[in-house]
C-alpha cells in the first residue's frame, strides 16, 4: 500500500510541484494550505509522512509541529519542515519544535523523496518485537510504549528509534556519522548536528536520572551506560 503523505502548504505553485513529483514516485498524496484544513485532514486519514511548511497563515508550521507532538492520536506521524530559513539557529528551532528532518528551500525533489523515503523507513515499526530493559527504562516496539519506572515516556518516532537502539547496543560508543547510518540510514541527507539535537529531546523526556544513560563520550560520540 502506498504512504500517505500530508503537504501542508499554502502556496498553490509549491504544492502542485510537489503532489506532481511525490505522485510519480508512488506515494499518496493529500493537501491542506493552513493550520484548520491540516488538522481536519490528520483527524480523518490515516497519514504516514507529513510535510509541513514553516511560514503558513495562522498558525505557523513550529506550532503545527508542537501541537501534531502533543496530541496522542498523531503524534507519532514523522515530520519533514519545509522552510527557506536557512540558520543552523531556524534549523535547531524546527527541529526542537518535533520535526524530524528539515529541508530548505529551493530544494532537490529528488533529494526530498530520497529524505521522505529514509525517514518512512526508519519510522516503520521494529523488526524485533521483543520487549527491551535497561535500568528503569522498559521499551516495547510492539505497541511503541516506553515507561521509566512506572511513568510513561513520550517520545517522537525518530527518538523511539534511537533509544531502541542504544537500548540494543548498550555500553557501546558510536560517532554522529554512526548513528546517522545505523538510525537514520545511509545515503540520507541530514547533518551530524541533528544527531545532538534529537539526543538532547531524549535525554529531556525522562523526568529521572534515566536520562544520565545517554552519555556523551567527548571526542567519540554517544553510549548507553549506566
Amino acid at each position: 500500500m502506498a504512504a500517505k503523505i500530508l503537504i501542508i502548504e499554502d502556496e498553490k505553485a509549491v504544492r502542485e510541484m510537489l503532489c506532481f513529483n511525490l505522485k510519480n514516485n508512488g506515494f499518496e498524496i493529500l493537501e491542506a494550505e493552513d493550520s484548520n484544513s491540516a488538522l481536519d485532514a490528520l483527524k480523518e486519514n490515516e497519514i504516514n509522512l507529513i510535510l509541513l511548511d514553516w511560514m503558513l497563515p495562522g498558525k505557523q508550521g513550529i506550532e503545527i509541529s508542537r501541537l501534531i507532538r502533543s496530541s496522542s492520536e498523531i503524534k507519532d506521524i514523522p515530520i519533514i519542515m519545509l522552510t527557506a530559513k536557512s540558520d543552523e539557529s531556524d534549523k535547531v528551532l524546527g527541529l526542537e519544535s518535533g520535526a524530524d528532518d528539515y529541508v530548505t528551500k529551493p530544494f532537490s525533489p529528488k533529494e526530498l523523496v530520497a529524505r521522505i523515503k529514509a525517514l518512512l523507513r526508519r519510522t516503520a515499526p521494529q523488526k524485533d518485537m521483543e520487549v527491551v530493559k535497561y535500568g528503569n527504562i522498559t521499551l516495547n516496539p510492539m505497541t511503541h510504549k516506553v515507561t521509566d519506572g512506572d511513568s510513561n515516556v513520550e517520545l517522537g518516532p525518530t527518538e523511539f528509534k534511537l533509544l531502541h537502539f542504544f537500548m540494543t547496543h548498550p555500553e557501546r560508543v558510536f560517532s554522529r556519522s554512526q548513528l546517522l547510518d545505523l538510525v537514520w540510514g545511509r545515503n540520507i541527507y541530514v547533518e551530524e548536528r541533528t544527531v545532538d539535537v534529537h539526543i538532547l529531546r531524549l535525554r529531556k523526556s525522562f523526568v529521572s536520572n534515566s536520562s544520565k544513560c545517554i552519555q556523551t563520550v567527548r571526542g567519540a560520540g554517544y553510549r548507553m551506560s549506566n
